[in-house]
């Protein structure tokens, strides 16, 4: 039985507030700055003079003609889903998989099959996500890029090019920071911070719409009968609306629900962490964690969340601090080498 919501809580599900706007501004601030703030922030108009945002503006079609121009004819993975789903890339409802199909197709015909459709009421939903801009559209970057610098740390950004119709994905969080550059088409962001994951309701870790877990809530139409400590999340979340040129930041493990609001939508993101290449993904501890720690008795978790607090959340040298250097080990800081003998020392207990 769920619990009664505290009288101080509030009862819509709508979100009123409103990412930080930009206005006006000609580059970025350090990236390190906007890792500082940890919040999300719009810089309008940053990419508005970029070449696909600029053919966007004379129509869908132009802006598709400009996108196959680039094509080299490798096949990408296209989503798509019957018009009943609404555009939004979900569960079944009756649990027994996902809502749409995902296949290996060309890119040039694949946007023919999106502009056949642009004038159409309610349209089959056509998605291709996440797909890595230079390695499929090569020299697209020319005159549609950031221009980030090499970080000092981690690894260079991810870049990658989202394209579609009107789709939504699910809300979700990526372990990376994000600048989202919205080029055609308008869409919105609404964004949760990650303390809020309690009162999101995560759905399976897999499947997975699109491999990350996301929330069972769909922020534009609330079931608080079914999901009713989503109002608390309502209360601290946000809404980022993007028109073309826009660019949003929003911080790593950030939840995030995306629609794309128009018959033709081109985004191209930048995703970096600024974390060393050779570190795991935390994701592998949370499931060791679910093997090895979530069913100990309530006392000895508590007990292991003091040895983790010490060891791993708090200060990162306090630990070896008081050891010599030559009898450290693991407890010093890691570089590649010392990772691949830790990640052999993990492995060989997990065969064992």
């Amino acid at each position: 039985m769920t619990s009664p919501l505290p009288a101080s809580w509030p009862t819509a599900g709508t979100i009123t507030r409103r990412t930080r706007v930009v206005e006006g501004a000609r580059a970025l601030p350090p990236l390190a700055e906007l890792l500082a703030d940890q919040t999300p922030v719009v810089f309008r108009g940053l990419a508005a003079h970029w070449a696909l945002a600029e053919a966007g503006r004379q129509g869908a079609q132009a802006a598709i003609d400009y996108l196959k121009r680039f094509d080299v004819g490798r096949p990408v993975v296209g989503y798509t889903g019957a018009p009943e789903i609404r555009g939004r890339y979900f569960y079944r409802e009756d649990w027994a998989g996902l809502n749409f199909q995902a296949q290996r197709v060309p890119l040039s015909p694949y946007l023919d099959l999106v502009a056949s459709h642009l004038d159409t009421e309610a349209p089959p939903s056509f998605y291709i996500g996440s797909t890595d801009l230079d390695a499929y559209l090569p020299g697209l970057r020319e005159h549609n890029d950031l221009g980030l610098p090499s970080p000092a740390e981690g690894e260079p950004p991810t870049v990658s090019i989202w394209l579609g119709n009107r789709t939504t994905a699910a809300t979700h969080f990526d372990m990376s920071n994000n600048l989202a550059c919205c080029l055609v088409g308008r869409r919105r962001f609404t964004l949760f911070p990650p303390d809020q994951i309690g009162n999101l309701y995560p759905g399976p870790l897999e499947p997975t719409p699109g491999g990350q877990v996301v929330s069972l809530v769909d922020p534009a139409a609330p079931d608080l009968d079914r999901f009713p400590l989503y109002a608390q999340a309502a209360a601290g979340g946000q809404v980022a609306e993007l028109e073309p040129g826009d660019v949003l930041f929003y911080p790593a493990l950030w939840w995030h629900n995306v629609e794309a609001l128009e018959p033709f939508n081109a985004m191209i993101n930048y995703w970096w962490n600024p974390s060393p290449g050779f570190m795991d993904t935390p994701m592998t501890t949370l499931l060791h964690g679910l093997l090895s720690l979530r069913d100990r008795p309530a006392a000895e978790k508590q007990a292991w969340r003091a040895l983790f607090d010490y060891y791993v959340f708090g200060d990162r040298d306090r630990p070896a601090d008081h050891l010599p250097a030559e009898v450290q080990g693991e407890l010093a800081p890691l570089d590649e080498a010392s990772s691949r003998r830790l990640r052999a020392r993990i492995l060989q207990k997990l065969n064992r």
